[in-house]
């Protein structure tokens, strides 16, 4: 992707999140975006993969997890995986129903180990950034 630069409010339009989530998430360090509020202008934009940052929390979410772990989430694959926000390439990932500590991990998708979950009834929700991506490619036509 080429580097253009959004406000607050297209990149709220083009990830589906509200301008609220998105003040709160820049509040916090979740999502920095790459031209902050400093100087007099105090104009903020996101890159592209801020837009992918911020889609990615939109979409897990709307998953029923936490916000706690989709923060978490967001922060492992930024240190494992940072080329997944610039290009979209890399690897896939699921956030898999661990039975010894009772809470959600993230570990590279593997089909059979996402179906033999399902089949014991644990939860399984598939982490592509690649496909989030390619989502914003598309708006961005």
């Amino acid at each position: 992707m080429q580097e253009n630069f959004f406000t607050s409010k297209e990149a709220a339009q083009l990830t589906g999140c509200t301008l609220r989530q998105i003040q709160y998430w820049r509040e916090k360090g979740i999502v920095v975006p790459v031209i902050g509020d400093t100087g007099t202008g105090r104009s903020i934009y996101y890159s592209r993969s801020n837009l992918v940052e911020l889609a990615a929390m939109v979409y897990w979410l709307s998953t029923g997890i936490s916000f706690d772990i989709a923060c978490e989430t967001l922060k492992r694959l930024k240190e494992q995986e940072p080329e997944l926000f610039v290009s979209g390439k890399g690897k896939r990932f699921m956030l898999l129903l661990s039975a010894q500590e009772d809470s959600l991990s993230l570990v590279e998708f593997d089909k059979k180990i996402a179906i033999a979950s399902l089949d014991e009834g644990k939860a399984v929700i598939p982490v592509w950034l690649d496909i989030i991506y390619q989502q914003l490619v598309n708006k961005l036509r």
